[in-house]
């Protein structure tokens, strides 16, 4: 194989979210394809996608160079800000550039809401970053002002810093300031043994990307894309090229290619990936996490079944078994902290009036959890399985959903931060992206269209979550015309295309929270949003998970509020009248009248049953159990909606069409629906019943018919059969 000759040291991305375009996936098979071994990506103060672009540059066997664009300010120079690109050689780099960032964002931003590094924080926190010095840095700029000597300071400050990790970068995009500086950068690289660094300034991958970017530069600073006053800091040549056409480039200067390779090379950090890293949970001296977890769990067991009773058919022996039997697993695989965790939040909630929901989803499915007061579901009275949500064959962060009232929230997430200490304790980020409908109104708007007609446009895309632009062309007839016949239509929607699904902008995850076991800028970089109300992770939900952090569920209900309000105005009632309070989960959930309201359908406000099409189906499927509400929920699905499953449930249910099973063996489990699988645990209970899987295997063939990967199916499928078979069936 032949020798690198180029290797690039400076990408924006699409998570620059302002002036790039390019898409990390694309990014390194385009690396690829030129035969380069490493590439580096340096968004504006942020590593917003760094661990995407690292899992995925590993996976196509080419080498990750983490880095970032920082806007220095030196405090000497209050009206000068400039601009130094920092890679990362090691960890102890990797840190410092999250302290950097995260400085920058909490404690930097300007009057503008750009994030500022001061150049004493700089040098403060310079060990282990590589430091390249272009044209926008403080040196560029002095050279522009004529001013030599500021340029010479500026050099030997970062040079007594940095030592050998300092580069100057070169660039040669046929800008006319560039013949200006080249001789003089290069005249201080010598003098002052400084080595250079060829450099392209990426920021789109092809270079007929060039008008897309300019589309989504203007779309970011709210211009036109023929607007003469906007500024125009890009060209056409900032497009990931080729070591061949940066060979031509720098064919009288080969070092500055040879150099991006070795410095390349000095660039040396692996994250550790998939290491779960929970705080630790203050137990009794004496005792493990384990110890207290078990002892816990086995005391809220108790206390339970007093209250509630043994579920129909069902031994207390079970429930001991159960619980014996989550505790081995949970213990097992290190998440006892997580459940004390849990439920030590949960349990502040309650006891400081703030309403928790009884506990949804998969989670809903442990004993441990009922016991611990984290969910208030019986999972035995419910046929809840515990691998659903935490399975030994498919090792994986437990994840309670948690609902709290919308106005006491913030009080939870405000305690935990005072237990387990601010600096450790954070909301996520998430990304907005330029959806179909939105994309087509921002391109329509940058090319200098009319409202009116751009809405045209926009109106024929169906409101989905889920819209593209390739699916609308599918579902609309009208759109495949206007784009066929009209120029102006093709136009805004072929730029809209080569944008969308881009990273457009930083929000704040709806519920999640992470609660790490020391400063959170060990694992990530840290953001504000422009207000500085909020610190979020600079890595999103999946990002966070994989670099060790636990996620934790805050969601906020409204519902929750509102029975809260009720439930307080009935009591006051009540006690004014001498009459015992009403205790929410002593409710009975046999009342007839409240089955009379359900199917009238007189559900607004009441949570999951309050949409116009639940309303449709309660009124047909007439609940007269509390079974009935549960499968109305898994009902008003888009599976089960599209699949014809509501019609033959409320059939079977009142008598018109005949209850009919797919194998005798299946009776037992789908009996309470009618003959119909409409639980996912029911297709783990077939599973184990007809083709002898445990619980764990079964609940990896559900999540592969959830994710509905061709493959995995097949592979699933042969296996129940082959297991069907060795049943005797």
């Amino acid at each position: 194989m032949s020798q690198p000759r180029f290797v690039h040291l400076r990408v924006h991305t699409e998570y620059a979210l302002e002036d790039g375009i390019v898409r990390i996936n694309e990014l390194i098979d385009r690396a690829g394809e030129l035969g380069m071994p490493a590439v580096a990506i340096t968004d504006w103060s942020n590593l917003f996608g760094w661990v995407k672009f690292y899992r995925r540059a590993l996976s196509q066997g080419i080498k990750p160079i983490c880095g970032a664009d920082l806007l220095i300010q030196d405090p000497d120079l209050a009206d000068e800000i400039g601009v130094v690109t920092v890679l990362v050689q090691n960890t102890q780099g990797y840190l410092n550039l999250c302290q950097l960032i995260s400085k920058s964002f909490l404690e930097g931003r300007n009057a503008h809401g750009r994030p500022v590094i001061h150049l004493t924080w700089l040098m403060r926190h310079s060990e282990g970053l590589m430091c390249l010095l272009g044209q926008d840095s403080v040196i560029g700029q002095a050279i522009k002002h004529n001013n030599a000597d500021l340029a010479t300071a500026q050099l030997k400050a970062y040079q007594a810093q940095f030592g050998d990790r300092l580069y100057i970068a070169i660039e040669r995009l046929g800008r006319e300031t560039e013949r200006h500086l080249e001789p003089h950068m290069l005249k201080l690289a010598i003098d002052h043994q400084v080595p250079i660094v060829a450099s392209n300034d990426v920021r789109f991958l092809h270079e007929q990307d060039y008008f897309a970017h300019e589309a989504r530069v203007c779309i970011h600073q709210g211009r036109l894309l023929d607007d003469k006053r906007r500024s125009r800091a890009f060209v056409d040549q900032q497009y990931f090229k080729s070591p061949d056409e940066m060979a031509s480039a720098f064919a009288d200067l080969p070092v500055a290619l040879d150099n991006t390779v070795e410095l390349a090379k000095r660039c040396n950090f692996e994250m550790r990936l998939g290491e779960y890293a929970l705080p630790a949970f203050p137990v009794p001296q004496g005792q493990t996490e384990a110890d207290f977890l078990t002892d816990r769990a086995q005391r809220g067991l108790n206390a339970r079944l007093d209250r509630h009773g043994l579920a129909p058919d069902v031994s207390r022996d079970d429930y001991d078994q159960r619980l014996a039997h989550e505790l081995g697993v949970i213990v097992s695989m290190g998440f006892a902290g997580y459940f004390l965790i849990v439920a030590d939040f949960i349990a502040w909630a309650r006891n400081n009036d703030v309403p928790v929901g009884p506990g949804r989803g998969s989670g809903a499915g442990s004993v441990v959890g009922w016991s611990l007061g984290i969910t208030d579901v019986d999972p035995l009275r419910y046929d809840l399985l515990f691998e659903r949500f935490l399975n030994p064959d498919r090792v994986s962060m437990p994840d309670f959903d948690i609902d709290f009232c919308v106005e006491g929230r913030d009080r939870v997430i405000d305690y935990v931060a005072q237990t387990y200490g601010r600096d450790q304790v954070s909301q996520i980020i998430t990304y907005g992206t330029m959806a179909a409908k939105a994309v087509v109104r921002d391109c329509g708007r940058v090319l200098g269209y009319n409202y009116g007609f751009v809405d045209s446009i926009a109106k024929l895309i169906p409101a989905r979550p889920d819209m593209t632009l390739e699916k609308a062309f599918e579902e609309e007839p009208e759109l495949t015309q206007r784009y066929d016949s009209e120029e102006d239509t093709r136009s805004i929607i072929d730029l809209a295309r080569s944008l969308e699904g881009l990273a457009r902008n930083a929000g704040k995850h709806a519920g999640g929270l992470v609660i790490a076991p020391s400063a959170l800028t060990n694992f990530t970089p840290l953001y504000t949003e422009p207000d500085g109300s909020s610190v979020l992770t600079q890595y999103d939900k999946n990002d966070v998970e994989a670099v060790g952090l636990v996620k934790f569920d805050f969601l906020g209900l409204r519902n929750l509020t509102i029975i809260d309000w009720a439930l307080k105005a009935v009591n006051a009632n009540r006690v004014e009248r001498n009459e015992p309070p009403i205790v929410l989960d002593e409710i009975p959930l046999d009342d007839a009248a409240s089955f009379k309201t359900l199917q009238k359908a007189h559900t607004t406000a009441v949570f999951q049953l309050e949409s116009t099409g639940m309303k449709e189906l309660l009124r047909k499927l007439k609940p007269d159990a509390f079974d009935d509400i549960v499968a109305a929920v898994a009902l008003y699905r888009p599976g089960p909606l599209d699949a014809g499953m509501v019609d033959e449930y409320i059939n079977r249910k009142h008598g018109k069409t005949s209850v009919k099973y797919p194998h005798p063996l299946t009776e037992p489990i789908l009996k309470p629906t009618y003959g119909v699988i409409l639980y996912q645990e029911q297709v783990m209970q077939i599973a184990q019943d007809l083709a002898g899987y445990s619980l764990g295997q079964a609940d990896i063939l559900r999540r592969a018919m959830g994710k509905k990967n061709v493959d995995e199916m097949e592979r699933q499928r042969a296996g129940f059969v082959a297991g069907a078979h060795d049943n005797g069936l």
